[in-house]
């Protein structure tokens, strides 16, 4: 039996979410599995990633395929590093605990990017949020203006009239 880790549809229609399941290459897509592994949401921004570190990892070990989505899912998560630095322990490459504080900087690094990346989607939509507050006190003093405009118009002619 040949298993895959793929990605399961599931969520309304246009508004879609994925579970991240290894399951066997002949089922179907939305169909059986054996193992949920994780869930990924690409409608939030950044696109929300949650993975099982240790599934995903015994998964790989034991000969399970990733399709491309996931492995790019994956990858971007740490487990193939993860993996990757798993065998350079193995080999003798790397110690545990030079493995371990790769994996460690790699992960603060991620989390530093994410900040970043977060905190500079709230500053855009800050920024839109003033540019309309700033368009519409604009608007309004244009406005004011105008029925001041008028007020002092009418106030003239009436009292020229008398």
């Amino acid at each position: 039996m040949a298993v895959r880790l793929r990605l399961q549809r599931h969520g309304r229609k246009g508004y879609p979410f994925y579970f991240i399941v290894a399951a066997d290459s002949r089922s179907r897509r939305d169909g059986k599995f054996l193992e949920k592994i994780g869930i990924y949401n690409p409608n939030t921004d950044p696109a929300t990633v949650e993975v099982n570190f240790e599934s995903a990892v015994r998964w790989i070990q034991n000969g399970a395929q990733p399709t491309d989505t996931v492995r790019s899912i994956l990858s971007k998560e740490g487990v193939l590093l993860k993996i990757h630095l798993m065998k350079g322990v193995a080999k003798g490459a790397l110690t545990e605990e030079q493995a371990e504080e790769k994996f460690n900087k790699w992960l603060e690094d991620k989390a530093a990017r994410l900040a970043a990346k977060r905190e500079q989607i709230l500053a855009k939509k800050e920024k839109a949020r003033q540019a309309r507050i700033d368009a519409e006190r604009a608007y309004n003093n244009l406005r004011t203006e105008k029925k001041n405009a008028v007020t002092s118009e009418e106030a003239s002619s009436s009292s020229e009239e008398n």
